[in-house]
């Protein structure tokens, strides 16, 4: 056989397994897509179009009955016209400037207690965990009755100090340092993100520094901060969004019950606002002018700290590159 012959044979034999493998990764595909087209037509039908809809309908006037009525740019003039817009959208920027430092700070001062519990930081992690089930209906009840200022729990402890608690639910000045003394509840999922960054920190790390002569406080600032910041950045990032999303707790305790003896407007967080046009004035089309605004508020500070998280979150992976 020639080499010109043994070559075209070579070159068949090669076509045919190119073919091959073109049919295997069709099949293959069209197995994947089988099995992911549940979730497909679901993603599809409750998220994807009813997010193309509301870009249609907050262009629009539309109160659920009738038929949407085409208004343009009206809705969205309508918000930067609106005081409530303003003070709900204020109301939330404050909550989530002074909960999320302090959520942080609280689940990482848990996790660090958590490291050094030992064979007990198993019980912990669940008793730490377990309120992160409570439904959010529940902790805004729970709210009222712990910060009642006349008898709630929270005032009694400070009276055993010698400390005359505030009014937490109906002086406008302390509903949401309440409200975010409240959030702490939830902690415990990040307590155990946090726990887990912790225990994937190298111990020679540790060893190398304190043979430097670093105490507690720098080997905190210069090991355990950098190699963490990955989940702490996660965690702020998550957070962030939640707290500008803020709504079942506060909702419930100072609007679900229809009393009207609380500072709601104190408690007007921009979500309730939404709610509120959405559900009770049935101003469909408005409500959903201010979900996109929303939507843009939530991109625009997440990606002004992952422009910041280049410069503070250490990546291992990428220093050894």
């Amino acid at each position: 056989m020639s080499a010109t012959t043994r070559g075209a044979a070579a070159a068949a034999v090669k076509g045919q397994r190119r073919q091959g493998h073109r049919k295997a990764d069709h099949r293959e595909a069209r197995a994947a897509l089988l099995f992911l087209s549940p979730w497909l037509l679901g993603f599809a039908i409750f998220t994807a179009w009813p997010l193309i809809y509301s870009v249609y309908l907050s262009l629009t006037d539309y109160d659920v009955i009738n038929s949407p009525n085409f208004v343009g740019v009206e809705n969205y003039a309508r918000l930067f016209a609106d005081p409530k817009v303003a003070q709900a959208l204020g109301n939330t920027l404050f909550y989530v400037a002074l909960q999320v430092p302090l959520y942080v700070v609280v689940s990482l001062a848990l996790a660090l207690l958590l490291n050094r519990a030992g064979r007990a930081s198993g019980t912990f992690r669940t008793l730490f965990f377990l309120p992160k089930m409570t439904p959010p209906v529940a902790v805004g009840i729970l709210f009222l009755l712990l910060f009642n200022g006349q008898n709630g729990l929270i005032n009694v402890v400070l009276g055993w100090f010698g400390i005359n608690g505030p009014a937490w639910t109906t002086d406008p000045a302390w509903v949401k340092p309440g409200l975010i003394l409240m959030s702490l509840w939830t902690v415990g999922a990040s307590v155990i993100i946090l726990l887990a960054a912790l225990q994937n920190v190298p111990e020679d790390l540790y060893e190398s520094a304190r043979l430097d002569g670093a105490g507690f406080w720098r080997q905190s600032f210069s090991v355990t901060l950098p190699l963490i910041s990955p989940a702490l950045f996660f965690i702020i990032v998550v957070n962030t969004i939640a707290g500008l999303q803020t709504f079942d707790e506060a909702y419930t305790a100072f609007f679900g019950s229809g009393n009207t003896t609380y500072s709601n407007d104190a408690a007007l967080f921009y979500v309730i606002y939404l709610f509120q046009q959405a559900f009770e004035f049935l101003n469909m089309g408005y409500a959903s002018a201010m979900a996109w605004l929303l939507f843009v508020i939530i991109l625009a500070i997440t990606l002004v700290q992952l422009a910041v998280s280049r410069r503070l979150v250490y990546y291992e992976a990428e220093e050894g590159r």
